[in-house]
């Protein structure tokens, strides 16, 4: 039986020297390949008892044979950016039909399923719900109906992303909740952070 919450995971496709570039330029790309390997590990972990159908979206391709199981939808990301990619997937979530979505990345060792499922419990009383990461950005993003707005205007991979978000809910008037900052992995001095992985 369909849920009525779709979660949207955003993973690159695990190809050698293509993940983790920032990475990979200061500790190599082998330590970063393996870096990425385990963050998919974990969100695939954190995610697979979430009160959610689950929908994998590939940044190239979507596969099979690879730890994302049968459970999980498979699609392929669409968009010159990553603002056209979030708004084009979340516009085909919810012509599926779902009431609730939300999106995560796979950069974050500290998400938890506590947190997932926090954030569809916002959207009970929330037009959207936020994860801001400590670097500016967001690891989460989720809504009960599809707003465009929130994905133009928004210089992405900078600091301000999270608040200028914030600034376009006020504007539309959106009611919205934000979730604990979480720290994310980008480059080198973050790889402290890895030590929050589940294992």
């Amino acid at each position: 039986m369909k849920q009525p919450n779709a979660l949207v995971i955003f993973a690159r496709n695990l190809v050698y020297g293509q993940v983790k570039t920032r990475l990979a330029a200061t500790i190599g790309a082998d330590r970063a390949y393996e870096t990425y390997k385990q963050l998919l590990v974990h969100t695939n972990r954190v995610v697979q008892h979430c009160a959610a159908d689950k929908l994998i979206f590939y940044s190239e391709e979507a596969v099979t044979g690879d730890l994302w199981d049968a459970r999980f939808s498979r699609e392929v990301q669409l968009g010159a950016d990553l603002g056209e990619r979030m708004q084009n997937a979340f516009a085909a979530v919810f012509q599926k039909g779902y009431v609730n979505t939300v999106l995560i990345g796979t950069d974050c060792p500290a998400l938890s399923e506590h947190i997932v499922q926090r954030a569809f419990d916002e959207l009970e009383g929330h037009d959207v719900v936020i994860g801001p990461a400590d670097d500016g950005g967001y690891y989460l993003l989720g809504m009960n109906a599809p707003h465009p707005e929130l994905f133009t205007g928004i210089a992405w991979s900078t600091e301000r992303v999270f608040e200028t978000t914030t600034v376009i809910c006020d504007r539309l008037g959106l009611r919205y909740a934000i979730l604990p900052s979480l720290p994310d992995i980008d480059e080198e001095k973050d790889l402290v952070h890895l030590k929050l992985l589940v294992v």
